[in-house]
């Protein structure tokens, strides 16, 4: 079993950055890729972001060029660091790992 806390999450204006936070315990020895999936109020949860043990990245077309998912594998954390929001990036956002094991959301709200 692995467990994931997320921290990071918060109200931020049009244009603003906030940075997510994934901490991965349990049994951390089977963690390939971890990334970063949002669900938005009446709609489906989507991906955002994933990366491989070996830092390959995938990022959905909405957030190209504004985020950015890293991990640091010593400490099975994986981030997203995500710029130039929008009102429609506004989403509760999930770390995942596959099994899938998921973190217990953390809310993003971007509104001025």
């Amino acid at each position: 079993q692995v467990q994931l806390v997320e921290s990071g999450g918060g109200l931020v204006q049009p244009g603003g950055s906030l940075t997510l936070s994934c901490a991965a315990s349990g049994s951390t020895f089977s963690i390939n890729s971890m990334g970063w999936y949002r669900q938005a109020l009446g709609k489906q949860r989507d991906l955002v972001a994933s990366i491989s043990t070996g830092g390959g990245r995938n990022y959905a077309g909405s957030v190209k060029g504004r985020f950015t998912i890293s991990r640091d594998n010593a400490k099975n954390t994986v981030y997203l660091q995500m710029n130039s929001l929008k009102p429609e990036d506004t989403a509760v956002y999930y770390c995942w790992i596959p099994g899938p094991y998921w973190g217990q959301g953390t809310q993003v709200t971007v509104s001025s």
